[in-house]
């Protein structure tokens, strides 16, 4: 039996089968476990060294398989494995495979309004799959903090899936998603993510005064600004 957030969407008698031959193939995920590293089907967030001291709101991300196992582009020609750079999972998100499309063929798209658009940009038959493609054309990046990074790679993977029936997903939709729906693994990855944050700019009032406040959020400002340009208004600044 099709589950009911898959019903009333129109598929063509055609697709069904496709569509129940896909839903049978997505066996149950095991459990999400910090301790193992393992977050079927996540998003994972983590700080970065010394940025998320100045803007905590940059961290680092990545995207996991099935299985758990985490994928993250960390540097040029580089997307580790279960290897996630800059320290254990801070806050994590999981995703519902049911809301990604896996065609078989063209006909077999769910995300009927993006269809072309899917196809054109590439498709996957599964979750694992749409990954594995998105980390080979990775493989071939060059890394870059502020233009092709760990959220660009996370981006182009859901786009594979076209995940929630949609192919807009870019840097600044993917750090919002993680941000605001995230959840913390325990208490020490708050403080760890916070802390030095808030060290950082206690230290600078008391050596600088309310002029490094200023600047750190001017820095903020711009950091933020820069993003949101290059994603929404030159994208092919941010086009890797």
């Amino acid at each position: 039996m099709i589950p009911a957030t898959l019903s009333g969407m129109g598929l063509e008698a055609g697709s069904n089968n496709d569509t129940i031959n896909m839903l049978d193939e997505l066996w149950p995920l095991n459990v999400i476990d910090p301790e193992k590293s393992k977050f079927p089907c996540c998003l994972v967030w983590t700080p970065l060294p010394v940025v998320s001291w100045l803007a905590p709101f940059i961290g680092h991300v990545g995207i996991c398989r099935e299985d758990g196992s985490i994928l993250d582009f960390s540097g040029s020609n580089l997307v580790n494995v279960n290897d996630f750079a800059f320290g254990a999972v801070a806050r994590y998100y999981q995703l519902d495979r049911r809301q990604c499309c896996f065609p078989a063929n063209l006909s077999g798209h769910k995300c009927e309004q993006h269809r072309y658009k899917h196809h054109e940009f590439g498709t996957a038959i599964s979750w694992d799959d749409g990954l594995e493609s998105s980390m080979r054309h990775y493989e071939n990046k060059s890394y870059n903090l502020f233009t092709c990074n760990c959220h660009s790679f996370v981006a182009n993977c859901l786009n594979r899936l076209c995940c929630g029936g949609s192919m807009s997903w870019n840097m600044i939709n993917i750090a919002a998603l993680v941000l605001c729906k995230g959840r913390w693994v325990d208490v020490k990855s708050v403080l760890r993510s916070f802390l030095p944050f808030v060290v950082v700019v206690c230290l600078g009032i008391y050596m600088v005064g309310w002029l490094f406040l200023i600047a750190l959020l001017s820095f903020s400002f711009m950091l933020l600004a820069w993003f949101v340009v290059g994603t929404y208004f030159i994208k092919n600044i941010l086009d890797c």
